[in-house]
Formats: structure tokens, C-alpha cells, sequence
């Protein structure tokens, strides 16, 4: 077996050459490790492609039917296609957007019948997670439940519409997380986010996030380990979102892709 040479054995030139062919080998990167916006370029992954847009999303800013188009996602971005289009099938995978043949992407756009539906899988769903969380609440996920309506009431007081929106979304997400079943977690996730979509094209501007205190008063229930009364309010609660719809009016809207993704 021929011996590894070490650098001093080595030549300078040859040296040099070993160290530009392992830059050369290395992924390209784009942009600086941190521009004027002080996101980091050389992190910016798939995962993070689909958590801007995720957010923008949930907190009404990037609007149903938007098409995502690759090359001003890759410019937004500063990527190449091969990564943003990895990122548009995991948001596709999570029904955030649609993959249309010779289209595109686009951000879904549930339409009143689909609207219905959602709402009724989330009353299918969430009052029994309700009661099943308050039958059996750790420790750990009841703190971590407590620490999200921290969350929101700071939101509230400072009157930050965008992450109040995001984080009335995210509770019944979380307690979904807080059942232990990973299969309930993604569907309620998904359903969830159409939620936002929902409620971006068809609630009245008053009504764009969850009643104050209802998840207070939810988490309370589960806090006592009121399984009745947990079931209940989140009845209630999906109840009052739904009622809060006006179908016959949706409002789309427009803007500056890199702006509503933050990277501007």
C-alpha cells in the first residue's frame, strides 16, 4: 500500500493545486455569508426556501393563486433551479402549492366548496385531539403550548398583525404535536395552512385571527384535564372561525415576491 504524503514532502506548487481543486470540489455558494438583510447566503437550503414561504402564507402576505415563478424564486433567493425546484415539491408534498404541468407553481387556492371541506375535516379532527391531549398532557408539552399563547399575547400587544396571524394558525398545529401521533400532526399542519389561505380570501379583515383567549381558555381545559370541556370549546372555537367567512367575496392580492419573502 503506497504511504500518504504529507505537505512537507509535498512542493509548494503541488500544494496549491491540491487546496484549488478541493475549493473547486466544493458546492457553489451564492451571494455573501451575510448580506445587508443579515440573512446568511450560504445557508439558504431548501428548508429555508420552504419556511419563507410557509410563513408568508400563514401570515396572509403571499396570496392564494401567486405564482411562484423558478427564475425570480432563484434570483429572490440567489440559488439555482435545481434547489428551489426541491423546494417547490416539499411545498407541493405539504399542499402549500400546486404543480401545474406547463404552468408552474402556484399558491393554493381553495375555492368555497374546498373551503368546506377543510373546515370540516378540522371538526372532525381537532375537538377529538382536544380531548385526547387533555386525557393524557405531559409536562413538556403542556409548557411548550403555554410558552406559544405567550407568544401570541405578545403578538397581540404589540400589535403585530403578521406573526398573530401566523401563531393563531400554529396553536392548533402544536397541539396537534402535543397528541404524540406524528400522522395527525402533518394533516392537521396541512389543514391548517389552508386554513390561512382561507381565511386570507375569505374572512372579514376583523376576523383574520383566532378569537382572543379561545386558545387560552382551550389550553386551560387541558390544563385541568377537562377532556369534555376541551372537546367543547374547540367546537366553539372552529365554530366561530367558520362563521366568520364570507364566501361571495374573496380578495386576492398583489406585490413584490422578494419583499413578502423578507429577503429585501
Amino acid at each position: 500500500m503506497s504511504k500518504i504524503p504529507n505537505r512537507k514532502a509535498l512542493g509548494a506548487s503541488t500544494v496549491a493545486d491540491l487546496n484549488s481543486r478541493s475549493r473547486a470540489s466544493e458546492p457553489e455558494r451564492s451571494g455573501t455569508a451575510s448580506d445587508s438583510d443579515g440573512i446568511n447566503r450560504y445557508r439558504v437550503d431548501e428548508k429555508f426556501i420552504v419556511e419563507r414561504i410557509y410563513n408568508a402564507v400563514m401570515e396572509h402576505r403571499l396570496a392564494p393563486a401567486t405564482k411562484l415563478s423558478e427564475h425570480t424564486l432563484c434570483a429572490t433567493f440567489g440559488v439555482g433551479r435545481m434547489r428551489v425546484q426541491r423546494a417547490l415539491l416539499l411545498l407541493s408534498d405539504q399542499g402549500i402549492i400546486d404543480l401545474e404541468k406547463n404552468r408552474g407553481a402556484f399558491v393554493v387556492s381553495p375555492g368555497p366548496t374546498e373551503a368546506s371541506e377543510v373546515f370540516e375535516a378540522r371538526a372532525l379532527l381537532e375537538p377529538a385531539i382536544a380531548r385526547h391531549v387533555a386525557s393524557d398532557i405531559g409536562s413538556k408539552n403542556l409548557e411548550m403550548l403555554k410558552r406559544h399563547i405567550s407568544l401570541e399575547s405578545e403578538a397581540r400587544g404589540s400589535n403585530s398583525g403578521a406573526d398573530l396571524i401566523r401563531l393563531s394558525g400554529e396553536f392548533h398545529w402544536k397541539l396537534a404535536q402535543a397528541s404524540g401521533n406524528r400522522i395527525l400532526s402533518r394533516v392537521v399542519r396541512e389543514l391548517v395552512t389552508k386554513s390561512s389561505l382561507i381565511v386570507g380570501l375569505y374572512g372579514a379583515s376583523k376576523q383574520k385571527v383566532c378569537p382572543k383567549d379561545e386558545h387560552l381558555e382551550i389550553l386551560s381545559a387541558i390544563e385541568r384535564c377537562e377532556a369534555n370541556a376541551s372537546e367543547a370549546l374547540m367546537i366553539e372555537h372552529l365554530n366561530r372561525i367558520r362563521e366568520g367567512l364570507d364566501f361571495s367575496a374573496p380578495q386576492p392580492q398583489d406585490g413584490d415576491l422578494a419583499e413578502i419573502l423578507g429577503m429585501k
